[in-house]
Formats: structure tokens, C-alpha cells, sequence
């Protein structure tokens, strides 16, 4: 089995400890993809050491020379998109359509941000002074840090690492121990487009060593994260006590509420899509569906019906529409859910449990699994399963799916099918999600446009879209006499 070092200041490096961990095929789990340095803190300090040494140097380069790396790495992984989709396969477990998806998905992103380096401009101000010529510039934080989940691998480090870099900051890239193997060729392929030692950075390792140091180091200016909504606010309370800046997008409790006015076929295959499909491990995806009483037996029974014809097994075979899931981890989850919707009273309407036949005992793979009867008490309605699982919620009227919409503590994306124009807009103004959708999945997303949540989705400001470069810069304020 190949081993894989860290890779600081230019080198792929071995941990000080001399231990690994292994990255396994979550569909076939006695597959081992490779072993990764289990990293220590001292490990880290040289990541971050090597970042802070290049960034006088690379801060001094224009924005323009910068993007160019990301314009010689869009043609690198659009050739390379084959293997990239097989490695995420491997890794995540999702179907090779979807990972191929996930790399046409990253490469539309290192598109959108390599534009964005014409755009690194601040604004003239007209002073009260008439001698005076005042103006704003914006300027890189310095050495940073990024720390990605597993469930696009891929894209999720690009949408982080790509604007830090265009920015003029210097990066310490953090992946997951599940995907870390993609992280490595997605190094190596940063590196083969030219970019200069110590400006990217990645070290492998646990959460617990390798990420609280990464935010307790006074020398990282800032920290982006994307991943679970308790280690999110945990690790943002070290990295503002410090006075560093935090960019965190977390969890998720997403709503979809669909009304009668609506195409019901369609708004049930958009619950389907986005909260079904890749395992239900995306971070937008609906996992409650709020309906009103009324319908509820026939919009049940159709979901169902989807749900059940949803073909689980190896993400290479043809034909297959969900994986493994990701990890024993996330199947522990997805069995502890179901059994705590049981407990609640709830009722299974299809799936709820491991898939073990055919082959797929090899792996961890689970039934796509619809709920009834749950209320907004129920742990299934108030924490993130991320799995496919959705949870029905059954109400008397509009305006009460609106508050069990409302009614959690997460507030990252949202849906409603409705053809009722009013209803729609007013939809759009009350519900509390940062991200939210009209008569669209409510995983839908798209480059130019900001992503972020509200409540316990987000921490600090948004990803994507024309303010994508705003966390990763500060702003000088210049009152110039001449």
C-alpha cells in the first residue's frame, strides 16, 4: 500500500510521529486506497511556519499573475476528470455520474474564480478636504487555513483554496481523513500549475490535533471550515478568541414545503434529488418535508414509491443511483436516527436499515428511507442525519409550515413548490435560511451566487458568488496629501 506525506513548502514530507492512518472504499471497505501521515501538532507548526515565510513574496505578485495558476489548472483537471471522478468514487463512495458532476462542478468554479482577480479593486472616496485624494485598498490577511469535509472533496477544496490564493494569502489545507487521497492529487495538481512553495500547504491528520492547532495558532489570520455545526462553533470561539477571522458553513435542517396548487410529481422528484440522492450528504439537501394534512397519504405514497426505486449498490455499476455512504461513522448515524424516530413514535415508511445483500455486506450502504408521523419535537426534525432520509412533517395550513419551517436551529437552505405567486414571494421573505428556492430542489446551487446560511449554518461571511474574495481580504483606508 503507498503512502502519502504532507506536503510543505514545495516537499511531500513524512510526519515527525512516523504514524499513518488508512483510507479505505467505503463500498468495498477491505479496498485501502493508501496510508496518510497521522500528523502532530508539531507537524502543523511547520505547515504554518512555511505559510507565513511565503507570503511577503507572494503578496507581492498582482492578482493577474496569481489567477494564472488557476487558468493553467482548468484545462490540468478537465483532461484529468476521469480519474479524478473514479478517486472520488473511491473515496466518498458516491456513483462515478455523480462524481463526474462534482468535477464539471469544480472545474465551472476555478472558472468563476479566476475572474475574480480583475476584480481585487477598492473604491475612490471624495474627501472634505479638497487638498486631500482619499481612497480604499484591498490587501491579502496572510497565512490562512482550510479545513474541507468529505462529501465534495473535490469542489469544496477549490471553492476554499482558490480565492485564498487569488486574495494574495498563503494556505495550510486540512482535508479529511476519508478523502484524503483526493487531496493529495488535488495538491499535486495546484503544484504541477506552477504554484510557488509554501503558498499551499496540506497536512493530514485528526480534527482534534492538526485542527485545534490550526485554530489556537496565533499565526493563521484566518480559518474557513466547512463540516458539522458543533465542530464549526467549537473551532470558531478558539479562532475569534484570538482575533482571527472564521468562515464556517455547517449544518443543515432543511425544509421543503409543498403545497396543493403545486405539480406534485415534480416537487416530489426535487424532495427526491436533493435529499435522497448522494446519500442525502449534501449539505442543502431536504431532509424535512412539510405538506398539509390533507394531501399528506398521496404525497407520501408517491414519495415512496421514488424512494424504493432508487437502485443502492457500487458506485461503478451501471445503473446505480446511490452508493455506499461515506464512512462506518455515517452509517452509525443513519442507524441511530431510525431507531430514534421508532422511540419517537414515528413511523417508517420505507427503508430504515442496512443493506446487506447482493454484496453490499462489503461496504456501507443503506435503504433510502421515508418517515411519517414526526413532529418538530423529534430529534429527526431538529438534528442533521446526513443521510437519505427525509422526515415528513404533516400541518393544518400555509402559515404553520412556514413556522415549522422556521421552527430549528439551523438556517441553511430551504425550498417550496407552490404555482401561488403571492405565496411564493411572501415564502421567500419569511423563511430564515440563507440560501432558499422557488418551485427548485433545495440543493440547487450555482457559482455566482453567495452561499451561506443563517442561525447555526454559518459563521462570518459568504462563499461564491461576487463577494467570494470579501473574507479572504482586508480593507486600508489611504488619506494621501500630495
Amino acid at each position: 500500500m503507498e503512502k502519502y506525506g504532507n506536503y510543505v513548502n514545495g516537499e511531500w514530507i513524512q510526519t515527525k510521529s512516523g504514524e499513518y492512518f488508512e483510507s479505505a472504499n467505503p463500498a468495498k471497505t477491505d479496498e485501502k486506497l493508501g496510508a496518510f501521515q497521522h500528523s502532530t501538532v508539531a507537524d502543523t507548526k511547520q505547515a504554518v511556519q512555511c505559510a507565513v515565510d511565503a507570503f511577503p513574496k507572494w503578496r507581492r505578485q498582482s492578482a493577474i499573475h496569481r489567477a494564472d495558476i488557476l487558468y493553467r489548472l482548468i484545462p490540468m483537471l478537465e483532461e484529468d476528470k476521469e480519474r479524478f471522478a473514479t478517486l472520488i468514487t473511491k473515496e466518498v463512495g458516491k456513483t462515478i455520474t455523480a462524481a463526474r458532476k462534482e468535477v464539471d462542478a469544480t472545474v465551472q468554479a476555478l472558472k468563476h474564480f479566476s475572474g475574480a482577480a480583475n476584480r481585487l479593486a477598492g473604491e475612490t472616496v471624495p474627501a472634505n478636504d479638497p487638498n486631500l485624494f482619499t481612497y480604499t485598498i484591498k490587501e491579502p490577511l496572510g497565512a490562512v487555513g482550510v479545513i474541507t469535509p468529505f462529501n465534495f472533496p473535490l469542489g469544496i477544496g477549490v471553492y476554499k483554496i482558490a480565492p485564498a490564493i487569488i486574495a494574495g494569502n498563503t494556505v495550510v489545507y486540512k482535508p479529511p481523513n476519508d478523502t484524503a487521497r483526493i487531496a493529495v492529487e488535488l495538491v499535486k495538481l495546484f503544484e504541477k500549475a506552477g504554484t510557488p512553495k509554501g503558498v499551499l500547504n496540506m497536512v493530514t491528520g485528526a480534527g482534534e490535533v492538526v485542527g485545534r492547532e490550526m485554530g489556537e495558532n496565533k499565526q493563521l489570520k484566518a480559518i474557513s471550515f466547512t463540516g458539522s455545526s458543533n465542530v464549526g462553533i467549537e473551532l470558531g470561539r478558539s479562532v475569534m478568541a484570538r482575533g482571527g477571522k472564521m468562515q464556517a458553513e455547517m449544518g443543515g435542517k432543511n425544509g421543503t414545503i409543498i403545497l396543493e396548487d403545486t405539480d406534485l410529481d415534480e416537487a416530489v422528484t426535487g424532495v427526491v434529488s436533493s435529499g435522497m440522492y448522494n446519500n442525502g450528504q449534501s449539505c442543502t439537501g431536504t431532509s424535512r418535508l412539510i405538506i398539509p394534512k390533507q394531501m399528506a397519504r398521496e404525497v407520501i405514497d408517491l414519495l415512496v414509491k421514488k424512494a424504493n426505486a432508487i437502485q443502492v449498490g457500487d458506485g461503478f455499476t451501471e445503473g446505480i443511483e446511490n452508493g455506499a455512504v461515506a464512512n462506518e461513522k455515517q452509517l452509525n448515524t443513519y442507524l441511530h436516527y431510525i431507531e430514534s424516530a421508532k422511540k419517537d413514535g414515528a413511523t417508517i415508511e420505507c427503508g430504515g436499515e442496512r443493506l446487506v445483500d447482493n454484496g453490499r455486506d462489503q461496504g456501507y450502504f443503506v435503504a433510502p428511507t421515508v418517515i411519517s408521523g414526526v413532529t418538530s419535537k423529534m430529534a429527526v426534525a431538529q438534528e442533521e442525519i446526513f443521510g437519505p432520509v427525509v422526515a415528513v412533517i404533516e400541518v393544518d395550513s400555509y402559515q404553520e409550515a412556514i413556522e415549522v419551517a422556521n421552527d430549528t436551529n439551523f438556517g441553511l437552505s430551504s425550498s417550496i413548490f407552490t404555482k401561488d405567486l403571492n405565496k411564493a414571494h411572501d415564502f421567500v421573505r419569511r423563511i430564515e435560511t440563507g440560501v432558499t428556492h422557488v418551485n427548485v430542489p433545495s440543493n440547487h446551487y450555482e457559482n455566482q451566487l453567495p452561499f451561506g446560511g443563517k442561525k447555526n449554518s454559518s459563521i462570518g461571511p459568504r462563499e461564491q458568488g461576487s463577494t467570494a474574495l470579501d473574507f479572504w481580504l482586508d480593507t486600508k483606508a489611504v488619506y494621501l496629501k500630495p
